[in-house]
């Protein structure tokens, strides 16, 4: 079976989006068959890989009207990477999802038929802790956490933490934490405080892999693409690689 992997921070801005697109991207041409699936309703996600986002997609599965199966589209460059798309009428899931009967399980209920078809399913979550989140993670096996390396970088995420912890005890008993990643990493004596302060709190748990700031990263969405098939020599791009590599190595582990 597939391992379903949640990217969640309520906090935005931390790189979690161009996290999902170039993770999941970098373990497809490491050979690893992917699914991306963008839970978020700004749908930056499948936009960024250069995606319609007026397509059928995550909501139109969520609201049972059609199979996942359906609505899952093949990457056009990159061979072993498949998306469901989000659009922006995800908006309307947090509230219709309360008053749908056994609300919290729809994701799941989309993601189980085809988890066995993915060696990892990387999931987008919206930066908040609202029901559509809640959904991502009683799907999810692991929740990957980015942390930016900026001054407010621990802000929030006892709430996370807290959020997934009350998961974890009444609706998905085999929710895990992935890790933290850290991201938006720059060569200054406060980038490297905040790292000490992460890998301090979070000890294993804190991925050796660090994202530093990079254009690349920022242009390659315009483009449509991932940072490995825009500039793959990129610090951006070897970076992404290596944080796909670690996460295939403790995955062996």
């Amino acid at each position: 079976m597939g391992k379903v992997i949640a990217l969640a921070n309520q906090k935005g801005g931390v790189g979690k989006t161009t996290t999902a697109i170039n993770l999941a991207a970098s373990l497809s041409v490491l050979g690893k068959k992917i699914l991306l699936v963008d839970a978020d309703p700004q749908a930056n996600a499948t936009s960024g890989l250069g995606l319609d986002i007026h397509q059928p997609g995550i909501y139109d599965c969520i609201m049972g009207e059609k199979s996942a199966a359906e609505v899952i589209v093949h990457h056009h460059d990159v061979r072993k990477l498949w998306v469901l798309p989000s659009s922006i009428e995800l908006v309307g899931a947090d509230a219709e999802l309360p008053t749908i009967e056994r609300g919290h399980f729809r994701l799941k209920e989309v993601v189980d038929p085809v988890k066995a078809d993915y060696d990892y399913i990387i999931v987008d979550c919206s930066p908040s802790l609202g029901y559509t989140t809640l959904n991502v993670m009683v799907a999810a096996d692991t929740v990957l956490i980015p942390v930016q390396c900026e001054f407010f970088a621990l802000e929030g995420l006892g709430k996370l933490l807290n959020t997934i912890k009350m998961v974890k005890s009444k609706l998905n008993p085999g929710l895990e934490i992935e890790g933290f990643v850290l991201t938006m990493y720059a060569s200054t004596r406060h980038s490297n405080q905040v790292a000490a302060e992460v890998s301090e709190h979070f000890g294993e748990l804190l991925f050796e892999t660090i994202i530093r700031r990079n254009i690349r990263l920022s242009e390659a969405p315009s483009y449509g693409k991932p940072a490995i098939l825009y500039d793959a020599a990129s610090q951006g791009s070897l970076n992404y690689v290596n944080l796909a590599k670690e996460l295939i190595d403790r995955n062996k582990q």
